[in-house]
């Protein structure tokens, strides 16, 4: 197969690094809204949409918070789940591994339980009906305190059946990964799964606090790791996933241009890279537009793709005989 959209298309693929929250698009926003009597500050979808202009990670962010003001109920949270699940599914993504960052809602006084029970319900629905399978990863929002995050954590534990893993996202710089290093530990503890942001605005410095601190099982992000060679060699001799999302780099101006991401070059030095779409109603496009506009970019190369859709299901946390089954099916797609 040479078209290299068509074989975008049908290949199987996993995403990693996906913010539910982020899936929230503005015509969702405003529906929402108004079911739930909501007064936004803006007066349209194209007013919000005008405001995705972002600068920073930070600009991103303030926008991002005040969007969520309109989850405030389970169908809210299984409304904008289960539209992320049949959107991804047109893409041909098979299973997603997606976060959630409680914190963010219960400060607005909705409870832990009202978010995971919409979350789960939804999960369990779009695997029914998309055959999409998942693992749900629980997120600390770093620019709290650690303190703040082992709550989190005491909240959580009743819940774990339905947790797989804990994440870090939020503001990066200023904000260290070994800022977290007591609760991550004890996450593992609770025998739960560890990824962190690294690297996305901050230095290689995160990405090796994150491997040696945390001792995370996969990267979110991990763009700087492109400026050390030995942090490189760190990752691959780990056999460490990285989660890059394209898209996002570009609108949060992480590189001020696509052809300026560091993912084909790590692609090509052996590391294990994989596209998601990080917070797809934002950055302007889902999995499928990430390859698409990587692809082009880059230059990227049909052999290429395929193995970027093959590290999806090598970086998840599925059990072997399901990630040998999705990688026996690009291989007949591929040849």
């Amino acid at each position: 197969m040479t078209d290299l959209t068509a074989l975008i298309a049908a290949l199987p693929k996993a995403e990693l690094h996906l913010h539910l929250e982020g899936s929230l698009e503005p015509e969702m926003m405003f529906a929402l809204a108004k079911r739930n009597g909501v007064k936004l500050k803006y007066g349209s979808v194209e007013e919000i949409r005008a405001a995705y202009d972002f600068s920073n990670l930070q600009d991103f962010l303030d926008l991002y918070y005040q969007g969520m003001g309109v989850l405030l109920t389970e169908a809210d949270f299984y409304d904008l789940t289960f539209a992320y699940l049949k959107r991804v599914h047109a893409d041909n993504v098979k299973h997603v591994e997606v976060f959630f960052d409680p914190q963010a809602h219960m400060e607005r006084g909705v409870s832990f339980e009202t978010v995971l029970n919409g979350v789960t319900s939804a999960l369990k629905d779009g695997e029914g009906e998309f055959g999409v399978t998942y693992k749900l990863i629980m997120c600390f929002l770093r620019h709290l305190s650690e303190e703040e995050a082992f709550e989190l954590l005491s909240i959580a534990e009743p819940h774990l059946s339905q947790i797989y893993g804990v994440g870090l996202d939020s503001s990066e710089l200023g904000h260290p990964p070994s800022k977290f290093q007591r609760v991550f530990a004890k996450a593992r503890e609770l025998g739960l799964k560890l990824v962190a942001h690294a690297g996305e605005e901050g230095p290689p410095e995160y990405v090796w606090e994150a491997l040696n601190l945390l001792n995370i099982d996969r990267i979110d992000h991990g763009n700087a790791s492109a400026l050390d060679d030995t942090l490189l060699a760190e990752i691959k001799s780990r056999e460490l996933t990285l989660t890059m999302c394209p898209l996002s780099n570009q609108r949060l101006c992480v590189t001020e241009d696509l052809t300026e991401n560091p993912l084909a070059r790590l692609l090509r030095a052996g590391v294990r890279v994989t596209v998601n779409s990080d917070d797809p109603s934002y950055f302007g496009g889902y999995i499928n537009d990430n390859y698409l506009a990587i692809t082009k970019a880059l230059n990227l190369s049909a052999d290429e793709i395929v193995e970027l859709a093959r590290n999806s299901f090598k970086g998840a946390f599925l059990p072997e005989a399901e990630k040998n089954a999705y990688l026996a099916e690009i291989d007949r797609i591929s040849v």
